[in-house]
């Protein structure tokens, strides 16, 4: 279901130099297996797939399908893991129209994303007209983002369905027992959905925080964890046959040779919010104690446009990392014209997918060449299965390259600092000696 390439890096880092990290990377292995490293409280997501009941699933399935029998619009309260891997997998499974071709699903749409005035008074404009329901998530219910959503939306609910019918409209992804949220849900009697005490919000996708969002868009939500239990399995066996250890090899040995950033590359615009999801995970996991790979994206062909330049002729301090995908869903030939005034004849008859892949290839090379490493993963198509297995690899190799690193892969400190200061210049109680000090600085 996945294949990791790495020919193309060898001109910059020997295999034998990739192999002498295999004991290390064991070690990272055993340390998971057996949770004693860094962080070893959140690793609730390491066999999630395989622990998730079919029971858990139905009763995802029976919410999502209740939203979905009310409601126009979907809308998805929540910030980072909260909102990024259900984004991802929903906008590659939607594919690019869907939205305009078939109404048979809700939109579904995002809030507490941002603190932007403009956004939230438009999709309040817009929620006016339209019948919708929401799916809150937050573990503490207090993250600033999602918490003026929630207050802004709850609101406009109960005015327009009344506060009685305002509930049954309301899902709360949230902790089990403690937090502002779950207080909220028990008073009000929303129908809620734990998210587990170990697993953090980056690799929270596989739990209720973004399977109800999934299921809600109509995706199959049962294939997306086979997908997953696939990956489990994959990403348990020795190095040479463990796609997940030897993406994170790959990626410590380049970072040793001083290639510090990490460019993820697609060629599906399917994928531009997958690449969004993979920046959190490896940026919040890997960035800490002065260390880690700096995560960007590119959408190519369109930011060969852009970026291109700098990609191939810039400081090479760069390798890529390219999801390929193999198939496409659809067929579209590039006609014959008569006249062939834009010269394109050479390639009538192709398809646009050929076309594309072509230019992947050359890039890659032309890359290459000019002294930038690429890792290639392939996958056959874009599909729950496949997407529920990627998810899964990039999870496992993440929590490896962060033990490579000798950094705690599911903590995030320095998210803190600028809650601090936006408390104190808000005037939060309690801040206001922070405020004094920030302020005279400012």
């Amino acid at each position: 279901m996945l294949e990791i390439e790495l020919r193309n890096i060898y001109d910059f880092i020997k295999p034998d130099e990739l192999n002498s990290s295999k004991g290390n990377v064991k070690s990272a292995n055993e340390m998971l297996l057996n949770r004693k490293g860094k962080g070893s409280e959140f690793l609730g997501w390491l066999d999630l797939p395989s622990r998730t009941s079919e029971d858990e699933i139905n009763k995802i399935i029976n919410s999502a399908e209740r939203l979905r029998s009310m409601s126009e619009i979907i809308l998805v309260i929540g910030i980072g893991g909260s909102y990024l891997g259900a984004r991802a997998v929903i906008e590659a499974l939607n594919g690019n129209f869907r939205v305009l071709s078939d109404k048979k699903f809700p939109l579904v749409l995002f809030a507490g994303i941002n603190l932007d005035e403009d956004y939230h008074k438009e999709l309040l404009d817009i929620l006016n007209d339209h019948d919708y329901s929401v799916i809150v998530i937050s573990k503490s219910g207090t993250t600033t983002e999602p918490a003026v959503a929630f207050r802004i939306i709850r609101k406009h609910l109960e005015s327009k369905y009344g506060k009685a019918n305002s509930r049954k409209r309301i899902v709360a992804i949230t902790d089990k027992s403690k937090g502002v949220l779950r207080k909220l849900a028990d008073e009000e009697n929303y129908e809620s959905f734990v998210i587990p005490d170990n697993v953090g919000g980056r690799f929270s996708v596989l739990t209720p925080v973004g399977l109800l969002p999934i299921a809600s868009a109509g995706f199959d939500i049962n294939k997306l964890i086979d997908g997953a239990r696939e990956s489990e399995r994959i990403c348990k066996l020795e190095f040479e046959n463990n796609p997940s250890d030897l993406y994170a090899s790959a990626r410590y040995a380049l970072y040793r040779k001083g290639k510090v950033i990490e460019i993820f590359a697609t060629y599906n615009s399917r994928l531009i919010y997958f690449a969004e999801w993979w920046k959190q995970l490896f940026g919040e996991s890997e960035g800490k104690d002065g260390k880690g790979i700096f995560p960007a994206s590119v959408n190519f062909t369109s930011d060969l446009h852009s970026l291109g330049q700098l990609i191939q002729d810039g400081c090479r301090n760069i390798f890529e990392t390219v999801i390929s995908v193999e198939s496409y869903r659809h067929t579209l030939e590039l006609p014959e014209d008569e006249d062939d005034i834009d010269d394109l004849n050479f390639i009538s008859g192709k398809r646009l997918g050929e076309i594309n892949k072509m230019a992947e290839l050359g890039t890659s090379l032309a890359h290459r060449e000019g002294g930038v490493p690429v890792i290639n993963i392939k996958v056959p198509e874009i599909s729950e299965l496949t997407i529920g297995f990627i998810i899964y690899f990039f999870e496992k190799a993440c929590a490896v390259s962060g033990y490579l690193n000798d950094v705690n892969p599911f903590d995030q400190p320095g998210v803190e600092a600028y809650k601090k200061n936006m408390f104190a210049l808000l005037g939060k109680p309690g801040y206001e000696d922070l405020a004094e000090i920030i302020k005279s600085k400012l």
